[in-house]
């Protein structure tokens, strides 16, 4: 669907200094290294203001054993396993076949331990990426596997450390899979990070009640889709009071399947609206929220989509 040049200048948005020709993001897991979706007639990644690549790690992993996804309802689980291959591939061989003249490309930076989090950060940084997203929903193996994004410490040294050898704008993917959400942002916050992407899967299970075995190859996997569209709003809105005073940007997101929910992200707080598994069942959903976000703003007399982010008005 066609946006005309008025709407589009309402669209474009500012996210951590870069400009962004619409407030969608596709998601890091969702579109591959950024050329998956570009194959199917009247997509376009001119649609949306960035795209995030698939989550990176120093040396290529073959991933998780199958299934690794199943779907649930009203959403999907997924146990994939980091599978890519390797930074330096990554680097030398994906990035130079992406358009950069057609949106923003944002690394997705994943590790096992904080030193691989810096390898991977730092060859990022010496390429043509717009910025870096940090998956701190890893696990530490040097920790015996907790995930780095469910420990506010960990989160911090991972912040940190990745701040000390980029100067691109670094954004923090946080995990709904903590006991204080806003508490781990306000720590992100201080360790440097420039924007915050909330939120990453919950984590869930699938049963075979006649084998009487899990469903996912991993036994857990991460639950994205509509289900989870509650717990991504709130979560959003939580941190958004933690990110306002800092002027902090967020990637809301989390089950948006429709105008309405992207609408919705933005009144909790978010800058940016991310796609992610919405796009399985509707490849053009991009086209059709940006239309639906224009029409929004002209039906409530709205000049730019940035009137939405925080006007939730509480009861």
């Amino acid at each position: 669907m066609p946006v005309d040049t008025h709407h589009k200048q309402a669209l474009a948005i500012d996210f951590c200094g870069l400009p962004f020709a619409s407030p969608l993001v596709l998601l890091s897991g969702c579109v591959g290294f950024g050329e998956e979706y570009t194959r199917v007639a009247g997509f376009s990644n001119r649609q949306v203001g960035a795209v995030c690549l698939k989550g990176t790690t120093g040396d290529a992993r073959l991933g998780n054993p199958p299934h690794r996804v199943y779907e649930t309802p009203d959403g999907m689980l997924n146990a994939i396993g980091l599978q890519n291959p390797g930074v330096d591939h990554v680097v030398d061989e994906i990035l130079p076949n992406l358009d950069f003249d057609e949106t923003r490309f944002i690394a997705n930076v994943s590790g096992s331990t904080i030193e691989e989090y810096i390898r991977v950060t730092q060859r990022f940084e010496d390429s043509p990426v717009d910025a870096i997203e940090i998956n701190i929903s890893c696990p530490n193996v040097k920790e015996g596997g907790v995930a780095f994004g469910n420990d506010p410490d960990m989160s911090a040294r991972v912040v940190e450390a990745c701040r000390k050898v980029t100067q691109k704008p670094l954004i923090t993917k946080l995990s709904p899979n903590q006991t204080d959400i806003a508490g781990n942002a306000r720590r992100c916050i201080e360790a440097g990070t420039d924007g915050l992407s909330a939120i990453n899967t919950l984590m869930g299970m699938a049963i075979d009640t006649e084998r009487r075995r899990t469903v996912i190859g991993n036994n857990q996997g991460g639950l994205s889709g509509p289900a989870v569209k509650p717990v991504a709003l709130l979560r959003v809105h939580q941190v958004y009071q933690v990110a306002r005073p800092h002027g902090i940007p967020i990637i809301g997101q989390g089950g948006v399947a429709s105008t309405d929910d992207a609408i919705q992200f933005l009144l909790a707080g978010a800058t940016a609206v991310g796609l992610g598994t919405g796009l399985f069942y509707d490849p053009l959903l991009c086209g059709k929220i940006n239309h639906g976000i224009s029409d929004y703003l002209k039906r409530h007399g709205m000049s730019h989509v940035s009137e939405l982010t925080g006007a939730l008005e509480l009861n």
